[in-house]
């Protein structure tokens, strides 16, 4: 039976563990950002050995549940910092879909412009940076947030290796006071609150860059 009172005395509870949240989601989309790139970029290089090894770890990792690489890493790589280890495990995670959206935005250039830059024969990293990937990243940057809504709300896998998260702190209420329903009713508003205007301006920002 849902009580007001004790949902009312969850709340600070639940949202003790929201800025754990925000922070791992905010790091860990920063990882897949910067990795997701330099995986794509890697992975256009003609050289095989190279890309082989790349696609091989980028297609286990895809492949594999979320939860058992948090869980995995944790046992293989005891002593570090719980929430430190998840961030790093999300970041890597997800790296390996941006990359497939970089590689699409980055195909979605023109080819006049790739022409147009070796008859100016400009630098290798010259037209990476001034050319290609500004162009690119702005194609595909409503995916991009897309894909760190995703992390916000896979987040709660974290307590899988103890790191005191929004659900995680839910839980804990939940079981001392024996109300998961308004423990997980709280922690599930929060996350609709967060997601849903992020969501809303991924789409207005899809729909401006594809005028």
């Amino acid at each position: 039976m849902w009580s007001w009172e004790t949902a009312r005395e969850g709340l600070p509870v639940v949202l003790s563990g929201f800025g754990i949240t925000l922070l791992a989601t905010v790091l860990g989309s920063a990882v897949a950002m910067l990795l997701g790139l330099v995986l794509a970029v890697a992975l256009r290089t003609p050289t095989r050995w190279v890309t082989l090894p790349l696609r091989v770890i980028a297609d286990f990792v895809r492949s594999t549940p979320l939860m058992i690489q948090l869980f995995a890493a944790w046992v293989l790589v005891p002593g570090l910092n719980a929430l430190t280890l998840g961030i790093a495990v999300l970041g890597i995670h997800y790296a390996t879909y941006t990359c497939e959206v970089y590689r699409a935005g980055i195909d979605a250039v023109p080819r006049g412009q790739w022409e147009a830059c070796t008859a100016l024969s400009l630098p290798r990293r010259r037209v990476w940076r001034a050319v290609i990937l500004p162009q690119a990243v702005r194609n595909v940057l409503p995916a991009l947030g897309n894909y760190v809504i995703s992390m916000f709300k896979e987040t709660p896998f974290l307590s899988v290796i103890a790191v005191q998260e929004m659900v995680h702190r839910a839980n804990e209420y939940g079981s001392v006071h024996f109300a998961y329903l308004e423990a997980f009713t709280l922690a599930a508003t929060v996350f609709l609150l967060a997601s849903y205007p992020t969501s809303v301006l991924m789409r207005r920002l899809e729909k401006r860059l594809a005028r």
